[in-house]
């Protein structure tokens, strides 16, 4: 299992992954690889007798338009090999810039046995947003 998190406020262009800035929690598993301050996790479908692995993918942060953006919906979602995945978006509609509001979703990933999937946190919105305390857990199920 890996806790993938980052604090600090950043601004994610359109279509851009939030970036995790922190590692607090892992445990030695070969098949979920991170590089501290990417936005993409690698899932590995290392198995002896399965035909897939499977893994769960949660997400929660705070999402806001940034100071000078137009006000409307903004949504982020879980992406699988850049592809964002249509049943992990979430949209919030802030009534003002600036003004936060939390988000959460979570998906399982199934990856072939002898494959490899990279995930990610999208901005799939129109406009920039900015992300603060986000925090993406892997964990490998099955």
């Amino acid at each position: 299992m890996y806790e993938l998190t980052a604090n600090a406020l950043q601004t994610v262009l359109t279509n851009q992954n939030i970036l995790f800035t922190e590692v607090p929690m892992y445990s030695c598993n070969n098949s979920i690889v991170y590089r501290e301050g990417s936005g993409l996790v690698s899932l590995r479908g290392l198995t002896s007798c399965q035909c897939r692995a499977r893994f769960r993918v949660s997400f929660g942060g705070n999402i806001a338009i940034p100071e000078g953006g137009t006000v409307g919906p903004i949504s982020i979602a879980i992406a699988v090999n850049g592809e964002s995945i249509a049943t992990t978006t979430a949209t919030v509609t802030p009534a003002a810039a600036e003004e936060f509001n939390n988000v959460s979703t979570d998906v399982f990933i199934d990856v072939p046995a002898g494959c490899c999937s990279q995930i990610s946190v999208k901005n799939i919105s129109t406009e920039t947003i900015d992300v603060q305390n986000a925090n993406l857990i892997v964990e490998r199920v099955a």
